[in-house]
């Protein structure tokens, strides 16, 4: 499972870097669902090898080496296991066993590497008899060593996961020294061929049967090479996002599959692995660096997300500021050295959230150090306004403004005073704030029974008790509130469904619902469509109505349509 994960990991940072990339087409949450089960190949083969050790005699107390053995389970693999595989292999492609078998397999048109036990269950049946050829040989002969067995085993997972890589990266030079290495190993590029066309390539792991039967793909050689040439993307949109909680590594795309494909929720069993998540906090602490997460493509565009080794608690340290600015500001440049039209700042990469003072003024501060900065940088702030505005209720009266006073806070504020909604605060000093920035509607609330809460970083669970029975509580914040009731109703964060023909959605931004983006991200992709010449950072808005409508008809949809 380990060795398993450790490709997964790999293949999916490979992947969203493009380099070497060989399909292009995205993964879905449909086929992160359908391969969700990869472990319940190991647990089968686990009670297999167990029920065959119990019952064989000699399967015990093996030596460690046996160059006997070793050889025997070679010349088995190449000859019985490869030849034998291939003619199954091209059975289960008819149409009969195909249709009620094999489909299930091929539904991944675009491999990962745990596509690669993705079979139903008398495939896997079949699939282990045919490897403990080998193994049960070495074991009735007396010639069986640990290093045989599990050699072969992890021989047969290597392989595995190497072939159905979407990215190839077996160097050339290798089939120049030993041009027959060719016929006895595939290639990442090679087996993707049988998933796209299907009737070609059906060998194992050794092409050779391919060779003598004339199924070789005739496009074979000329994939492998032009896939080994293709350079590393240059996003057009950069979404710069970060590290929440110590947890959340198992939770980003390059973590577990199976949770970053679901809103981020603390299971109880992750507690068990702080050792290693403690290991990773070290190690991001002190090495880490900018590392691409996720890439998308949506109407010829190509988007990265970007992420800042760094965790909330980081962001609530005044003495960390330096170093996230530097991080910030160095994926500025990368971004603009890349080409990229637009840079949008995600989660805390804006502001803190302790205080009022700002980390880098929304952004502002890098406009000023780098004023011939080509690529735009934007903040989010007016799409989370709009996406807040057009989530309240129609009929609201009254809303109660809670929260730390940010450029979204104001700006909210302000286009509820406009709509005739009457904006009510707690303290005296929001409320002198709010009545010093704008004379709109604002009042000094004694009370807590206003039904529609619009809320920031800052709101204590203390507050939220004094609310309501049925309270919404909607946030204006990039951080959702920590839920203390449970009689009430608690809205997500601005964002905004992604249109269907946006690519390669299969992880959920941190605590959004499927294929949910956070506003700034959804601004940033709306900003390079649209083509819009200015920042949006510092005190700068762009058009609240126009940036929605523009949200809107390039697709994108309010989460009530999550339903």
């Amino acid at each position: 499972m380990v060795h398993n994960q450790v490709w997964i990991s790999f293949s999916r940072y490979r992947t969203a870097k493009g380099n070497n990339r060989i399909v292009d087409k995205g993964i879905e949450f449909d086929q992160v669902d359908r391969e969700n089960n990869w472990d319940d190949q190991i647990i089968l083969s686990g009670i297999l090898l167990y029920v065959f050790n119990t019952l064989t005699y000699g399967a015990s107390n093996l030596a460690l080496w046996r160059s006997d053995g070793v050889l025997i389970s070679i010349f088995l693999h190449a000859g019985p296991v490869e030849f034998l595989y291939y003619w199954l292999h091209r059975a289960l492609h008819h149409h009969y066993l195909y249709s009620r078998y094999h489909s299930h397999h091929h539904s991944s048109i675009v491999t990962q590497p745990i596509t690669s036990v993705i079979h139903p269950f008398a495939e896997h049946i079949a699939y282990f008899l045919l490897f403990a050829i080998p193994t049960l040989t070495t074991v009735f002969t007396g010639t069986a060593s640990l290093v045989s067995l599990f050699g072969y085993i992890t021989y047969i997972d290597l392989m595995n996961n190497m072939g159905h890589c979407n990215f190839e990266f077996i160097p050339n030079w290798i089939f120049s020294i030993f041009p027959p290495l060719k016929y006895t190993m595939y290639t990442p590029s090679f087996h993707s061929l049988h998933h796209t066309q299907f009737r070609t390539n059906y060998s194992l792991f050794m092409p050779i049967y391919d060779y003598i039967y004339g199924t070789m793909d005739k496009s074979t050689d000329s994939l492998y090479e032009k896939s080994l040439k293709r350079q590393e993307d240059a996003p057009d949109v950069v979404h710069l996002t970060h590290l929440t909680t110590p947890e959340s590594i198992y939770h980003i795309r390059l973590g577990f599959s199976s949770l970053a494909s679901m809103p981020e929720n603390h299971k109880w069993y992750i507690w068990f692995m702080w050792p290693l998540t403690l290991w990773t906090m070290i190690i991001n602490c002190i090495y880490g660096r900018i590392f691409i997460l996720e890439r998308n493509s949506f109407e010829k565009f190509n988007f990265q997300s970007w992420a800042i080794p760094r965790y909330n608690l980081q962001y609530l340290l005044k003495w960390q500021s330096q170093a996230i600015n530097s991080f910030i500001e160095d994926a500025i440049l990368r971004a603009e050295e890349k080409g990229s039209k637009v840079l949008s700042l995600g989660l805390l990469n804006q502001a803190r959230i302790d205080s009022d003072e700002e980390l880098n003024r929304n952004g502002e501060v890098y406009i000023e150090r780098h004023p011939k900065l080509k690529m735009k940088v934007v903040d989010g702030s007016s799409l989370a306004v709009a996406v807040v505005l057009n989530s309240i209720p129609k009929g609201t009266t009254q809303v109660l403004l809670r929260g730390n006073l940010t450029k979204v806070a104001f700006s909210l504020a302000s286009a509820l005073s406009q709509r005739g909604i009457q904006v009510a605060t707690l303290y005296k000093s929001d409320y002198e704030k709010l009545k010093l920035a704008t004379t709109s509607n604002f009042v000094l609330s004694n009370t807590f029974d206003q039904k529609i809460w619009v809320v920031g970083d800052g709101l204590t669970e203390e507050e939220q008790m004094k609310a309501g029975k049925g309270t919404h509580f909607f946030p204006f914040s990039q951080l959702p509130p920590k839920k203390a009731r449970h009689d009430c109703f608690y809205h997500h964060p601005p964002a905004m469904l992604a249109p269907p023909s946006l690519q390669n959605m299969h992880a959920c931004e941190n605590w959004l619902p499927r294929r949910a983006m956070s506003a700034p991200r959804v601004a940033g992709i709306v900003h390079a469509l649209e083509g819009w010449n200015v920042h949006e950072c510092g005190d700068k808005m762009i058009d609240v109505h126009q940036i929605w409508e523009a949200s809107i008809n390039h697709g994108f949809k309010p989460l009530a349509f999550a339903e």
